[in-house]
């Protein structure tokens, strides 16, 4: 899995910083053992005390970031994690029974782009807010997606690329085109070509979130 570059990290209530080291270590500890259900639940449980924002902004992107496993144990490791944060994210604020409406935003990785905590990220800050969201998950095809447009019509579309190859910019404009009506939104690090206006490229979860409640 790749990490986590170019992801701006703008805090709003900051956890204690004698907090974030051991946070830290805990998780990468449970990762280093390869029990994502522990993870996830020292994940939730964070996100539960200091916020989604904090939880990932603060702890889960940069560790995220220090691994760069080249052998099979270091990429166990890497999966372990990212797996283990992924559930986490997804049961927080999540009460069975009980479904969120998609309150007019969807959320979709860019064709091929298999690395997207952060819509989980996003959707889980969301439901912290009592916001909900359509989570369409990784490497939606855009065809798939213009689809599910057509047929959902969101207020709000975010689209994330982790990497350059799956960030295609014309792509996003085609969609504007097509569907004029929508704010559409481009997050994640792999958007480096300019993303024309009206789209706007979203540069962190508090930005994020932000747009999908406006």
């Amino acid at each position: 899995m790749e990490c986590y570059p170019g992801v701006r990290l703008v805090l709003t209530e900051p956890i204690p910083a004698d907090a974030v080291e051991p946070a830290r270590k805990r998780l990468r500890a449970a990762a280093e053992d390869l029990d994502d259900q522990r993870i996830a639940a020292l994940v939730r449980d964070l996100a539960a005390a200091a916020g989604v924002a904090v939880a990932w902004e603060q702890v889960c992107v940069p560790l995220l970031a220090t691994l760069r496993g080249d052998g099979a144990a270091e990429i166990a490791v890497e999966h372990a994690l990212a797996e283990g944060i992924r559930v986490g994210l997804d049961v927080f604020r999540r009460e069975p029974g009980r479904p969120l409406a998609a309150d007019g935003v969807l959320l979709a990785g860019a064709e091929q782009e298999t690395h997207c905590l952060g819509l989980h990220a996003l959707a889980a800050a969301l439901r912290e807010r009592g916001r909900g969201c359509l989570h369409l998950g990784p490497a939606l095809p855009w065809t798939a997606l213009a689809g599910a447009v057509a047929q959902v019509r969101p207020r709000v579309v975010v689209v994330w690329s982790q990497s350059p190859a799956t960030g295609r910019a014309h792509r996003l404009t085609r969609l504007r085109r097509d569907f004029p009506g929508v704010r559409l939104h481009a997050a994640g690090p792999g958007w480096i070509e300019p993303v024309a206006p009206p789209a706007v490229r979203l540069g962190s979860l508090a930005e994020a979130t932000a747009a999908c409640l406006v």
